[in-house]
């Protein structure tokens, strides 16, 4: 087959997928996996059988597809703005049980403008846990959830938060961000409380941070992503060892100009640029060489990928497999999933970042 390309071990999807899925069993929490991390229809049905209460997606564009794929009972964790938005968020909403992201009134009550002729849209409130992107501090949770009740056509179930500084975080720290990850969205629900405002949901979510999540009794939902897969990242944080990444880079290498230097066909637009979010670099290079421990992808251009080494190194023409940095990246920039090289995977929401 061609290089480059993507492969998937279903073993390990399948072992990941069920090891999650008992993990939030165990602990009588629901697991709701953000399908951003893969986009594929198939694996959402394999998360969804296991016992997922429902999906996570990132933008609309991505629920409708895993809709039409068969998803019933979707949260939109992003704030939806616009007009357009909206008209596709009401028509959603009309075949599908959809939950929204909000962390403004205003944008709150634009939305429920929308809902008039409907049966109410259902929010969660976005909590900042210190990543700092979207989302109220914690002592701003109680006032925004007070004036959501009063909005017409608004069903307020409760709140989340995404603790993604962990991704910045050393090993050592990210138990300590899972907790207080889970903590804060807890202190918040028991603040909600005492004006007698009682909510059904408590959701976290990161795969970093999951099983930290889980200790902490009060949480309802967790919703974790590049679990299915794992990746460089997640085993330069010690959440996975290298056995448990079921997505792998095809590469083939295509020169070898100087002693110490070779090029493979995997460049930019395969891998990513990612080398660590959110600050801390816990990887090197732009992906792991399974089996080449002493080779380092070093740069890339957008066809290009540039090893260095030190040593013996695969020949020209040799194939070579890649762990990437960032899985749910890598899998965003390609059509299709080669699946133990007996099945092809669409990657059926690829580009909807709309």
């Amino acid at each position: 087959m061609s290089t480059p390309r993507l492969l998937v071990d279903r073993e390990i999807v399948e072992r990941n997928i069920r090891e999650m899925q008992d993990l939030a069993t165990s602990r009588r929490i629901k697991l709701r996996p953000h399908i951003k991390a893969h986009k594929c229809l198939e694996i959402m049905n394999m998360q969804l059988k296991a016992g997922s209460s429902g999906i996570t997606v990132a933008k609309l564009g991505e629920a409708e597809t895993m809709h039409k794929g068969g998803a019933q009972d979707i949260f939109v964790a992003y704030p939806l703005v616009g007009e357009e938005k909206l008209d596709r968020l009401v028509a959603l909403a009309q075949v599908a049980e959809v939950t929204v992201a909000v962390d403004n009134l205003e944008v709150a009550e634009r939305m429920a403008e929308r809902f008039t002729d409907t049966r109410p849209i259902g929010v969660l409130i976005e909590v900042d846990s210190g990543l700092k992107r979207c989302g109220v501090l914690p002592d701003e949770a109680v006032d925004l959830a007070r004036a959501l009740l009063a909005v017409p056509n608004l069903k307020l179930k409760g709140v989340f938060t995404h603790a993604g500084q962990v991704y910045g975080a050393t090993p050592e720290k990210v138990h300590e961000i899972g907790l207080m990850e889970a903590h804060t969205v807890v202190a918040v629900r028991d603040a909600l409380e005492k004006y007698d405002i009682t909510i059904e949901t408590v959701s976290t979510g990161s795969t970093p941070t999951a099983k930290h999540n889980v200790e902490v009794a009060g949480v309802t939902e967790i919703r974790p992503g590049n679990y299915v897969w794992n990746d460089a990242i997640q085993v330069g944080l010690g959440v996975a060892r290298l056995s448990q990444c079921a997505l792998t880079v095809e590469a083939t290498v295509v020169s070898s100009p100087m002693p110490g230097r070779l090029v493979i066909d995997a460049g930019s637009k395969v891998l990513g640029l990612d080398k660590g979010a959110h600050g801390l670099s816990i990887v090197t290079g732009y992906g792991r060489i399974i089996g080449w421990p002493e080779l380092t992808i070093e740069r890339l251009s957008e066809e290009h990928g540039v090893v260095t080494f030190l040593g013996a190194a695969p020949a020209i023409g040799q194939k070579v497999r890649i762990v990437p940095n960032h899985a749910c990246v890598v899998v965003n920039l390609a059509e299709a999933l080669w699946v133990n090289d007996r099945e092809y995977w669409s990657v059926a929401a690829r580009g909807r970042s709309d």
